[in-house]
């Protein structure tokens, strides 16, 4: 099974299913020297795992990285960093009645037909759960990133019709985790809240939108023609289970825009003794590299597919049947896709500092 490996320098390879005994990764490439801080990695942890409110799926797991090597006396060695996360509440009862049936917009059909074979218990390997590795590797990315004092800070800006109207220039970030949906906007957080609840009542779902916000990015990270630092960081985006978009900067908007309106102009700062840009519609990103200015992007995310209604489907012997849901699910997801977001962002930076900044980490990480 390929593609199950995301960067180059600094690069995740993640195994394991829904419903197994465990899920896990190897992190490669990680500079040697790095401290580990094994309580901020839960807490990321903590902020992407189930039964965290009534707002998300109530599957109970501790999600609790373990690591197995790469790390002595609380520093990275340089060596793989393996670590494993192990299914301590998987409801595998819950999945039986799904043994030979293809459920609508999941990867039942595909992985079926792809593979023949498919774990039908939570979905396997195409269950979002795998995500956890993601959050592991990307807290250790983001203590990496932490040295050039890069922060990485997403929210959700839109659930279903209701989505905030300030920017991220207006929002104060501190808010974040205040309110169970993760949208800084608080006003706008209660409305989010009250949708989701509404569509959960009704056994259905509901997408939305995750932003994302890069500051302190230096300039000069990006490869190229084919690795672009906002084509690695759509490709990382849309690797995670639901996305169905993303955008940067002024993104599909700029399709309506003037050149003149859309430009961004160059000034020299002598305070800050550096080029910037007047405007910043180019997301922090030029030519594929990153310019020095702030980065921002959106990430779309369809409603979850698992209804607690009745669906049209087949099975896999072509007959006509019906699915319903039943067990523990979302009934929207972009909260707790709040730290994946945050985590993909953070190994492709990590992955493109590699790349560019190999004799200066040295230096940071003494």
């Amino acid at each position: 099974m390929a593609g199950n490996t995301f960067g180059q320098l600094f690069s995740l390879r993640t195994f394991g299913e829904s419903h197994g005994l465990a899920i896990g990764g190897i992190i490669d490439g990680c500079p040697a020297g790095l401290e580990i801080d094994v309580d901020f990695i839960q807490q990321e942890l903590d902020r992407r795992k189930p039964g965290q409110s009534k707002l998300v799926s109530q599957r109970k797991e501790r999600d609790c990285a373990e690591f197995l090597s790469g790390i002595f006396e609380g520093r990275t060695t340089g060596t793989p960093i393996g670590f494993i996360i192990k299914n301590e509440n998987a409801k595998s009862g819950d999945y039986a009645h799904l043994k030979d049936v293809y459920r609508p917009s999941h990867a039942d059909y595909t992985y079926d037909k792809k593979y023949e074979v498919r774990d039908y218990k939570g979905g396997g390997r195409s269950s979002a759960r795998e995500t956890a590795c993601r959050v592991v590797a990307g807290a250790i990315a983001k203590l990496l990133l932490k040295k050039f004092k890069i922060h990485i800070s997403a929210y959700v800006s839109q659930v279903g019709d209701i989505k905030t109207s300030l920017s991220y220039q207006q929002l104060d970030f501190s808010s974040i985790e205040s309110t169970a949906v993760r949208c800084p906007d608080l006003a706008i957080a209660k409305k989010m809240i009250a949708k989701i609840e509404q569509v959960r009542k009704a056994g259905d779902t509901v997408g939305g939108i995750i932003s994302c916000v890069v500051t302190n990015v230096p300039a000069g990270l990006g490869e190229p023609v084919f690795d672009k630092l906002h084509a690695d960081l759509g490709k990382a985006m849309l690797s995670i289970n639901a996305v169905k978009g993303f955008e940067y900067g002024s993104g599909f908007d700029s399709a309506s825009h003037t050149g003149s309106a859309e430009n961004d102009a160059f000034v020299f700062n002598k305070k800050e003794n550096k080029i910037r840009t007047l405007t910043n519609n180019s997301g922090g990103i030029q030519g594929g590299i990153s310019n020095g200015e702030t980065i921002y992007f959106n990430t779309a995310f369809k409603p979850v597919a698992t209804l607690m209604q009745q669906q049209q489907s087949v099975s896999t012997k072509n007959k006509a049947v019906i699915v319903k849901g039943k067990g523990r699910h979302d009934a929207c997801v972009v909260p707790r896709a709040v730290p994946i977001v945050e985590a993909m962002a953070a190994l492709v930076l990590a992955d493109h500092l590699l790349r560019t900044k190999t004799s200066t980490l040295k230096n940071l990480l003494k």
